[in-house]
């Protein structure tokens, strides 16, 4: 009897343990997978082909930064949904040597030719108030392939024929396409099919996009990138490539000339920063959206976030309003820094988040403007890399809406961008139309600084998402301590209904927009936001996408982090 009661009582204690641990070994219980960690060197992209490709430049010799480009290739090549060299690339590169963040800002301009009053009289034409994403009028100059010698002529390690040779590789003899790409490759085709240029034939299988494990060839783009290898930058902004380009945009009522092209530069800029709770946070601010994050963190500073709990309904509550007051600014301020002077004085500042939070009541706020006198959709890659040496980048690169405008030139291989639809019309909006003008972007990559190293490189692409998903990142991390696998597996929300920085000057929050969580979060706190005022949806929204890289400095090795909802890979060696 006694062995029986002990034998109860041994398995009882197991039940419990194994009860309080869920379903994982170790770990928080909504945690797919554990951290990939490695001592010599990390890279985390979209991608598991080209997260490998990345690994292979870092193996051969090559460092973060060679790293990062030719991921970032590679997925331009395996990943045409969300990024490719017919868009733009914003970088965060912490230099070992200088021990200093860098930013760069490879985005491109509006055509040169294209005037305000032409413009107005094109979307009147169309019967438009706004710029039309799947039009001519969108099509901006493609900033990666510069973006790509700048980095590469000031970090660079390995030769540009070394980098690009693993993706030229793969666009001739084809690559495997994976899951969710598929996916998202089936459901553009059918919007871009018909678009005028080369679409359907680079870019389709027998007129659909490709299934999944179907082996997908893209020679066009191998040859463009094979000039480009041997070429230079030069070969896509002065050569070939850009007469070619501007011959097809003459013959085809299209904007951008040769001379856009050939005047195109990235532009290196001064991070914009702030601390929060002890670490250094970086961004790109200007024409991006990264000034929304650090905004938003200041805010959340004066919260309690590790006794509120972790989404909880009173933790949720702050970060909704919170972004709720962040985006009415993101609305009226962030523009080309060319054409706008930011109030980074006022923006970034502790006493002005102090001042925002008095805002904040124990109710879903419906009325809310910018506090300065003075889009929701988006398909992006975020790419992380690590070298030995200790530098580390963010690179986020992307063609705005999937897989961009749909048009192709014949014999290029990839897509034109669609970012000039995020300019406003509105002549009193900093980020108004104009000819060479940088239009408003949502993508953005992240660098975290501790102590004068280099701590934790990351990114959520996904739109207007993207700050709310470095917030949300960041605060499960240093506020609810989780690690960075964890984090991004953490069950997120999403809030929409915010002005846009395409609307009015004088356009305001009117409503409490509507809140988006995942079907993790527990229903007593949904319908404790409900209680609070806010309209609530299980689901039915786009929660971004994630990768990061962290540094331990007192153990000397790399953690890596990649998205679980899709198919996303770190790795290391």
């Amino acid at each position: 009897m006694k062995l029986k009661y002990s034998f109860f009582c041994v398995f009882f204690l197991m039940a419990l343990i194994i009860l309080a641990q869920g379903d994982r070994e170790v770990g928080l219980n909504f945690s797919t997978r554990s951290e990939v960690i490695a001592q010599h060197g990390m890279v985390a992209t979209s991608q598991p082909l080209a997260t490998q490709v990345g690994l292979s430049i870092l193996k051969q010799g090559g460092n973060a930064i060679d790293a990062a480009i030719a991921a970032n290739a590679a997925t331009g090549l395996m990943e045409p949904t969300g990024n490719g060299i017919g868009g733009d690339l914003f970088a965060l590169v912490w230099d070992a040597k200088t021990k200093q963040v860098y930013a760069l800002n490879a985005s491109g301009r509006s055509p040169k030719n294209l005037s305000y009053k032409q413009l107005l009289k094109k979307l009147k034409a169309l019967n438009k108030d706004g710029i039309p994403p799947y039009d001519l009028l969108s099509v901006s100059v493609p900033g990666t392939v510069d973006g790509w010698f700048e980095l590469h002529q000031r970090f660079g390690q390995l030769p540009m024929n070394e980098i690009l040779s693993p993706t030229i590789d793969y666009a001739v003899d084809g690559f495997p396409v994976s899951d969710a790409i598929a996916s998202a490759w089936s459901r553009s085709v059918p919007f871009l099919k018909n678009q005028k240029g080369a679409f359907e034939e680079t870019f389709t299988i027998h007129g659909k996009g490709p299934e999944k494990g179907d082996v997908f060839k893209n020679p066009d783009l191998g040859s463009t990138l094979q000039k480009i290898a041997e070429n230079g930058r030069d070969a896509f902004y002065t050569g070939d490539i850009a007469k070619e380009i501007d011959q097809w945009m003459k013959a085809n009522g299209g904007y951008l000339r040769y001379e856009d092209l050939a005047s195109h530069t990235s532009e290196w800029v001064e991070p914009i920063s702030t601390n929060y709770r002890g670490y250094e946070v970086y961004q790109v601010g200007g024409n991006a959206q990264g000034t929304a994050v650090l905004q938003m963190l200041n805010i959340l500073e004066n919260y309690n976030l590790e006794d509120m709990g972790f989404g909880t309904e009173a933790t949720l509550h702050a970060f909704i309003e919170t972004k709720k007051l962040v985006y009415e600014d993101r609305a009226k301020h962030y523009a080309d820094p060319d054409y706008q002077n930011i109030p980074y004085s006022v923006l970034l500042s502790k006493d002005y988040a102090k001042k925002r939070k008095e805002h904040i009541t124990n109710q879903a706020m419906n009325d809310v403007t910018t506090g300065v006198d003075v889009l929701e959709d988006g398909d992006t890659i975020f790419l992380s890399t690590a070298d030995a040496e200790g530098n580390m980048v963010a690179l986020i690169q992307s063609n705005f809406r999937g897989m961009g405008t749909g048009f192709v030139v014949p014999g290029t291989g990839f897509s034109f961008q669609n970012r000039g639809e995020l300019f406003s019309t509105d002549p009193n909006h900093p980020n108004v139309y104009a000819p060479g003008k940088r239009p408003f972007h949502t993508i953005i990559p992240g660098m975290v600084v501790k102590d004068g190293q280099p701590y934790f490189s990351y990114g959520s692409m996904g739109g207007a998402y993207q700050p709310i998903g470095h917030v949300s990142i960041l605060t499960n991390i240093i506020d609810f301590g989780m690690n960075i696998q964890e984090a991004g597996d953490a069950p997120r929300w999403d809030h929409s209904g915010s002005s846009k920085p395409t609307a009015s000057s004088k356009s305001s929050l009117k409503s409490k927009g509507k809140v988006y969580v995942e079907s993790n979060i527990p229903y007593e706190t949904v319908r404790g936001l409900r209680k609070k005022g806010h309209h609530v949806e299980v689901g039915n929204s786009f929660f971004g996408r994630y990768q990061g890289i962290m540094w331990d400095a007192e153990k000397n090795v790399f953690y890596g982090a990649s998205e679980s909802r899709v198919d996303g890979q770190a790795a290391g060696f």
